[in-house]
């Protein structure tokens, strides 16, 4: 077991130092579209989704940024709520949205070069397949949930606007320099508490056992017919889905199916949620919002994908 400084040092300052990076891209691209007036050219790509969800043209912005960056794209909400363009509300359904941007970003990052050539042109196919329903499911519930919850809300127009009167004779570099000083000053109040919740939890990874909630696999496997294999290849995928992948690809064809590996890996990912929410999703949303609405986002966010990941499998299982 490693220690106390040796953790800290080798795996969360990294961690912290590239979402910190991320995040402070996200906000600054916000400042600097902001700065330049930018944010209202962007904003009209984005309108198809925004308009719908009843969300202002300015989110839009952050959605299109999220398919290069999801962190990127938080930032950009973050400083949008922070702004007040946007309230609680408002910005969950943004989150919301978000999701199938996000998922295509990992497209190109991960599952097109990576997971496809793993499991097989058609296990691979099937399950970025399930995995692209997934989010698209989750978005175009944000994007219902906008049509109802936010009709007729009004949006503070004013909100984005520089904090003093636009300048002729400001330079451009004078315009970037204010942007970076509001960046720097968002920074600064998401960083301290990003880097502590960051610290606390890998710590707790290092000295609690978290694989011990997956002793749900066995009976879950067993439930919707797996072969008995499933069970290591859950247990692996819960922990990193690359290696479940890896773990379950000599098999298809002779063990499993396309379609059974395919379940075994959503099951494996359905598992996985609780891990991923104390390693991934709790020390990111509760550094960006702080731990009350970061809250909010974690529970639409886990439940969501639980329920249409749970939906995925069913479809499988039925087919």
């Amino acid at each position: 077991m490693e220690s106390i400084a040796s953790v800290l040092l080798t795996e969360a300052v990294p961690r912290i130092l590239t979402i910190s990076a991320l995040i402070g891209i996200g906000v600054g691209i916000a400042n600097v579209a902001v700065a330049f007036g930018l944010v209202e050219t962007v904003a009209r790509a984005g309108r198809y989704l925004t308009e719908p969800a009843n969300l202002p043209d300015e989110v839009g912005t952050a959605i299109l940024t999220n398919a290069v960056s999801v962190t990127a794209g938080y930032g950009m909400l973050a400083e949008f709520r922070e702004s007040g363009l946007l309230d609680d509300r408002a910005t969950l359904i943004a989150v919301v949205v978000n999701t199938f941007f996000g998922f295509v970003q990992h497209v190109f990052t991960y599952y097109g070069p990576v997971l496809i050539p793993i499991l097989g042109l058609h296990a691979g196919l099937m399950y970025v397949g399930a995995r692209a329903g997934i989010s698209l499911a989750i978005s175009v519930v944000g994007l219902l949930a906008g049509m109802v919850l936010l009709r007729g809300y009004e949006y503070d127009a004013g909100a984005l606007e520089p904090d003093e009167p636009a300048d002729e004779s400001r330079t451009n570099r004078e315009t970037l320099r204010r942007a970076g000083e509001k960046t720097v000053d968002r920074l600064r109040s998401i960083l301290p508490r990003l880097a502590i919740v960051y610290s606390l939890v890998f710590l707790a990874l290092e000295y609690v056992d978290l694989e011990g909630m997956t002793a749900v696999a066995e009976p879950l496997t067993s439930l919707v017919g797996l072969p008995g294999a499933a069970v290591a290849v859950v247990l692996v995928a819960t922990v990193d889905p690359t290696s479940g992948a890896v773990a379950i690809a000599p098999m298809i064809g002779d063990v499993f199916t396309p379609a059974e590996a395919v379940v075994t890996l959503l099951i494996g990912s359905l598992i996985s949620l609780t891990v991923g929410t104390v390693k991934r999703s709790i020390p990111f949303q509760y550094g960006i919002w702080g731990a009350e609405f970061g809250t909010k986002v974690i529970l639409v966010n886990t439940g969501l994908k639980a329920v249409f990941i749970a939906v995925a499998i069913a479809a499988f299982l039925l087919v």
